[in-house]
């Protein structure tokens, strides 16, 4: 079997083993191609990993949070063993981050969520489409994404090319796969305790104009029992706020003081003190 059918992390486009490890958990396209206007940025501070989901993987949520923890602990390797691991899920892979924290707390320095689809079950909306659109015709599925298209993303803010490249990624998953992504959101549960365990400091981005979930009453409601988190709100976001022009991820961090340290700013080839750097 070839090793693209399996979860994996897509090659790094500028490999920087010195530098704190970035591990991106996409959304339901499952791609980790939606980063792809963030990474100029964040990699003047992070070593850049996207996870992504093969589009007929059929996982459950502790199945994929497995493989996921093995990949971790495969990037982290030994060369260096004190480097830290930021950890950001978007939206689907916001309930993945959130999952592998609780499961794997060792693994996690500080998370970062984006719209975390955690919320997902409380849209009745939703869920009456969940229970319809399998009576569809598979062969609408395209036509489908294609409608959900300005409910996933503030059209206007984002540049034609991603929010082609969006609709392309939401296309690539079979419907037998999208289905069951779903079905995983709808049984998504984590408890209120659980929440109350996690000891990494966490930053919450949420969209005060998603028209898909209700992501800024959920960032709210998540900072309420992460101990150590923060939530910095996108008035005027839609979900796929990633992909939106305005929207620079780094910026975001550097001004909720999330950035690894003021070293992360200058090229990995100009550290010199790196104990200083990585303690």
């Amino acid at each position: 079997m070839a090793a693209n059918q399996f979860i994996h992390f897509l090659p790094p486009q500028n490999p920087q083993p010195k530098l704190p490890l970035f591990v991106y958990l996409p959304g339901m396209d499952g791609t980790g191609k939606l980063l792809s206007s963030q990474i100029p940025n964040l990699e003047r501070s992070f070593d850049i990993r996207r996870l992504s989901i093969p589009v007929d993987d059929l996982s459950n949520w502790d199945e994929m949070v497995a493989k996921i923890a093995e990949l971790i602990k495969s990037e982290l390797g030994t060369e260096y063993p004190k480097r830290k691991l930021y950890l950001c899920g978007e939206s689907f892979g916001g309930c993945l981050a959130l999952k592998l924290t609780i499961g794997f707390p060792e693994l996690c320095d500080r998370l970062i969520l984006v719209n975390p689809a955690s919320s997902f079950k409380q849209q009745a909306w939703i869920r009456w489409g969940l229970y319809l659109t399998p009576l569809l015709p598979a062969r609408l599925y395209p036509l489908s994404c294609m409608a959900l298209l300005p409910i996933l993303a503030t059209l206007e803010r984002i540049a034609i090319r991603d929010s082609n490249a969006l609709l392309n990624v939401m296309q690539s998953v079979k419907f037998k796969s999208a289905m069951w992504r779903v079905s995983l959101l709808d049984r998504f549960d984590v408890q209120i305790e659980q929440l109350q365990q996690i000891s990494q400091p966490t930053l919450i981005i949420s969209s005060g104009s998603d028209r898909l979930l209700p992501s800024k009453a959920e960032g709210k409601l998540l900072t309420q029992y992460i101990p150590k988190s923060q939530l910095h709100l996108i008035p005027e976001g839609g979900h796929a706020v990633l992909l939106e022009r305005s929207i620079n991820l780094h910026e975001i961090l550097r001004t909720c003081a999330f950035l690894p340290s003021h070293k992360a700013n200058q090229n990995s080839s100009d550290l010199s003190d790196l104990t200083e750097y990585l303690a």
